[in-house]
């Protein structure tokens, strides 16, 4: 039985060349470009195209979405802290108790320490469903495109991605707060 099935006869492939003449491509070392199916289903590649611009739309929402995130924790994060400070420079001419001045100033760091922690949790939430999205696109791409059109990321590239740096910022200015409040604020309110 032959290779095709049906005329006896082999398929034979050009040998691959070396580029010699100007504007020849070479195609040593190349892997041959995928061949769309003779009939293509145009609804099919419809679909994966709608697919394509979607998951395109959804990685720049989620890019976006880290911003909003991170101008929400400033936000109430100031304006806590803001609050706390206030209690500490006013709770005498309020003639509010110390220990009574403390509980609100503790209970104020406690509620941006929430916020933190749940800016955090939309973040890191964020960057899985980007991961999960570029997946997909890498899949989408290897079909419709060739593979390895688009690569995976990889996690080994964390320091590169700007989302580390605002989770690390988020908690940095959290762990200074509690110990500028430890050391400094609440000692002070007797």
């Amino acid at each position: 039985m032959s290779a095709s099935g049906r005329t006896g006869r082999v398929a034979v492939l050009p040998a691959p060349r070396r580029a010699g003449r100007a504007g020849e491509r070479a195609t040593v070392g190349r892997r041959p470009p995928r061949r769309a199916p003779a009939t293509p289903d145009p609804v099919a590649e419809g679909a994966q195209l709608e697919r394509y611009k979607y998951i395109l739309q959804q990685l720049h929402v989620l890019n976006e979405n880290v911003y909003r995130f991170l101008a929400l924790y400033q936000t109430l994060a100031t304006t806590l802290v803001g609050a706390a400070l206030a209690l500490f420079v006013g709770y005498r001419k309020w003639e509010i108790d110390p220990a009574t001045a403390r509980a609100g100033v503790l209970g104020l760091l406690w509620l941006v320490t929430i916020v933190a922690a749940f800016t955090i949790l939309l973040i890191v939430t964020g960057v899985l469903n980007w991961l999960d999205y570029r997946r997909e696109e890498c899949e989408l791409t290897d079909g419709m495109i060739f593979p390895g059109f688009r690569r995976a990321p990889r996690v080994g590239n964390l320091r590169r991605w700007y989302e580390t740096y605002i989770v690390l910022f988020i908690a940095c200015s959290i762990g200074f707060m509690w110990w500028y409040a430890l050391s400094l604020i609440l000692p002070a309110m007797r």
